[in-house]
Formats: C-alpha cells, structure tokens, sequence
C-alpha cells in the first residue's frame, strides 16, 4: 500500500478508528503491530518472516550480550547479530551483483565460469530497518541503551508502518521511550499531523510524479536528446527526487503525530546547502547522521589526521553508496560525493568566501555539483550517465522536449525554488501560528484538493522503495 492511494487511505481510517477506541496503551500498541504487519504483508506476504526473524536475533542477542560480563562473548553475540543482519542484506541485495562482476572479471582471460542466477525480489525496506536493528544492538553492546524486555516494543521499533519502508531511520534511544508512554488523543498532534501528510502528498503527487513525465524518457534515451533537453531532465530530476523523498518522509511524520508517535526530521531545504558538507547535513539526515555515528566516527572519524580523515570520509560515502543499490554507478555515486567532501576540506578556501553576501554564489555552486552527482544515482548504466555528461558540457543536437514538458518542467522547478525560498525567509512554524485556524485550514483543504485534481493518472511508487 501505498501512502497516496484510495486503498491506504481506506486502511488507515479503519486502523485509526480502532486504534483510538482502544482505550488500554498495552490493547493500542498490540493493534499498532498487528496494523503494521497487515501494511507490510500488503506487497509479498512472506517476506514478513524476514523481519521477523532479523528482529529476532537482535532481541536475543541484545538481552545476551547484557547479561554476559565476558568482553569476548559480547562481541561474539555482536558479530553474530550483526553478521546475520548484513548476511540477508547483502544476500538479497548484491547476490546477484557479486556473480555478474565475478563472470566480467574471468572473460577478459578466457575464463568461463558457470554462474548461479537467482531471481530474488528486494524485501521491501530491508536496507532500512537493517540500519536500526544494527544500531540497536551496537549501542546496547556500547551501553547506550538497555535491551528490551518486550518482544512487543522491539517489534513495533522495527515494524512501526509510517517508516518502515523508506525512514526516517530512528534510533532506539528515540523511539522505544514513546512505546512506553500512555497516548493521549490531540487535536494539535492531528493538525500537525494533517499538515505534514498534505505537504507530503503535494510534493510527492503534484511535484515529484509530474516532473517524472521528462524525467523517465529522458534518462531511457540520453542519446536521442539535445543538450538543453538533457538539462533540464537532469534538473528536474534533482526536483523530483527531493520531492519524492521528502514528500514520503513528511507524509510518515504526520502519520506519526496521528498516532501520537514523534519521528525525526529527514530533510531541511537540501538545495539551498551553501557546502557539500552542508547538504549533507540537510539531505536525508537519519542516514548520514546514521553514517556519521556508526561507520566514519568507528574509523576514527577526523582525530588521526589529515590523510586518514579524507581516507574514513571516502570508505563512509562508498558505502553509504552501495547501500543505496547494487550497481557501479550507485558506487561511483558515493565516490563522487565522498571526493567533494575530501575537496571540501582539503582546498584552502579564500577567506572572503565566509561572508554572507557570497552564499547564493556557493549556494548555487552546490547545488550544481549535487545534480551532477545526481545524473550517476539515476542513469540506467554507467554508459548512459556518461553519455548525459557529455551533452551536458558539450552541445549536441538531438530530440526537443515537447512544449507541454518544458513548461511543465519549468514551472514546477519554479514553484520548488519558491517553496525553498519562503520557506528559509518567512519558517513555517512561525507564520503557521499567526495565520487564523479557519484560513490555514482552507489553505491546506486547497492543496489536498489541488493534489487529488491533478493526481497522475498511474501510480508511481516511492524512488526510496527500492532501497
């Protein structure tokens, strides 16, 4: 089920109207995992078992590796835990992707080999909750946090529906506290609520989908279109994916407040990032926060010096590259970005670029490098991200883009820019509280009608889903 459909939009009223019926928390919580295994079950019912078993063996191992005051067995159960996590990860995710490497290694040297191919379907959100489940188990190894006594909690941690399948990525030290606590029913939670999953589905419905329309045949194709034809697909892609991902991450927020449930921030105007250090800190911030705390810092983050804080940025980006597909060109992805942030720290800046009349120069600077990044993260292959390059820098002719497709372009792209804009001049949150409930609410009655008008006519699932 999909956030933006009639069908889940009939799942949750009737999962809301019980959930707070409901008037025991412990009657509440069961129902909100019985909701949660119903939403998941809704795309390959088996795969269930996958979550259940991961969540499993982290439960006991964690209650293991608390109880033990051996240092060797705790890491025993450590390695364990962590090795079955990344063990179906890597199995269902790059299988596949090791043999069809190891087959192009051998055929240079006339070596033919006979390689198994399974055809394996990617659980759904397995990249994401395999992150929580690592994080769970390593900060109760470090005594961060205690191991849950309740299967119960461990299991809603894991299976809670508004970000099961694509984030935020929550902590256990954030999340497992509000399993604890009595809910109580909040007309501001709903409105919060509401106005995130409006947002959310403006974006997602009205941005992000419409701009796919130049987007997909731009990047099946590259070849056949100009330069100003490839750059806007590149453009509107960097559009697109923000507003698809973030559209999914604000629609989760305000399921969460529904809920009485408080996840944490994904996203905070990326694109207007002055740095590569910066968008970083701005973009899908539950990962590289999640990157920073359990993978660069563990090796040795920025305390052993110059070479080794550039060689620990670079190992981080590969993977948080990786994580992202099973494909040279997510890993390139990485690399490219990890090389802007060595770039970035390395490059004796002038001193003149700190003031602030400088920043929409470094602003659109970034931006820039990001959708470059951006063209390898969603070409089809390595040949054809190079190909966009090309007729980026240099002007071809080719294909135009229909009229209808550049003005549709155009205008959404504008309207995104917009949105960043008054968003960082005039914060949300504070015109929110000045304007009146009754024109606010029109306001966002109009963008739920305008999003439900102009809904394209197929589906499309989140960009993230296939992570």
């Amino acid at each position: 089920m999909l956030f933006h459909t009639f069908k889940f939009l009939i799942f949750f009223v009737l999962f809301f109207a019980v959930y707070w019926a409901l008037r025991r928390h412990t009657w509440r919580m069961r129902w909100l995992l019985l909701g949660s295994v119903v939403f998941y079950m809704s795309w390959i019912p088996w795969h269930i078992c996958l979550i259940l078993f991961s969540a499993g063996v982290d439960y006991f191992m964690a209650q293991r590796i608390e109880e033990t005051q051996s240092p060797r067995l705790k890491r025993c159960f450590l390695v364990l835990s962590i090795g079955t996590n990344l063990g179906l990860l890597m199995f269902f995710k790059y299988f596949n992707f090791f043999l069809s490497n190891v087959e192009a290694t051998l055929a240079p040297l006339g070596l033919s080999v006979a390689t198994l191919r399974l055809d394996l379907i990617l659980p759904l959100g397995i990249s994401f909750y395999t992150f929580e489940t690592i994080s769970y188990i390593v900060d109760v190894y470090l005594g961060k946090t205690r191991a849950v006594r309740s299967a119960l909690d461990y299991a809603l941690y894991i299976m809670f529906f508004p970000h099961l399948v694509a984030g935020p990525i929550v902590r256990p030290y954030d999340f497992l506290p509000q399993l604890r606590r009595p809910k109580r029913f909040s007309w501001q939670r709903m409105q919060v609520g509401a106005q995130l999953f409006t947002m959310g589905l403006f974006k997602k419905a009205i941005v992000a989908d419409h701009l796919a329309t130049l987007v997909d045949p731009v990047f099946a194709a590259p070849g056949q279109f100009s330069s100003a034809a490839i750059w806007l697909g590149v453009l509107a892609y960097a559009g697109q994916i923000y507003c698809d991902f973030s559209g999914y991450s604000d629609m989760a927020l305000g399921l969460a407040h529904t809920l009485g449930f408080h996840l944490p921030l994904n996203f905070n105007m990326p694109y207007f990032a002055a740095s590569i250090t910066e968008f970083w800190q701005r973009w899908h911030i539950s990962l590289s926060t999640w990157l920073r705390d359990y993978l660069y810092i563990p090796l040795g983050g920025n305390r052993g010096g110059t070479f080794l804080t550039c060689r620990n940025l670079m190992i981080t980006m590969l993977l948080g590259g990786l994580w992202h597909g099973a494909s040279w060109t997510f890993l390139i992805w990485g690399f490219y970005h990890g090389l802007l942030l060595v770039l970035h720290r390395l490059i004796p800046w002038p001193a003149w670029l700190a003031h602030s009349w400088t920043r929409p120069l470094r602003m659109a600077t970034t931006f820039l490098c990001v959708a470059i990044g951006w063209v390898f993260f969603r070409a089809i292959s390595l040949e054809a991200a190079l190909e966009i390059l090309r007729r980026m820098f240099q002007p071809m002719a080719g294909l135009p883009l229909e009229p209808v497709l550049w003005a549709t372009g155009c205008t959404l792209l504008a309207l995104l820019f917009s949105m960043h804009l008054v968003a960082t001049l005039w914060p949300v949150a504070r015109w929110r509280t000045r304007i009146p409930a009754p024109v606010f609410g029109v306001v966002l009655g109009l963008l739920l009608v305008t999003a439900l008008v102009l809904f394209p006519a197929t589906e499309k699932a989140f960009i993230y889903f296939q992570f």
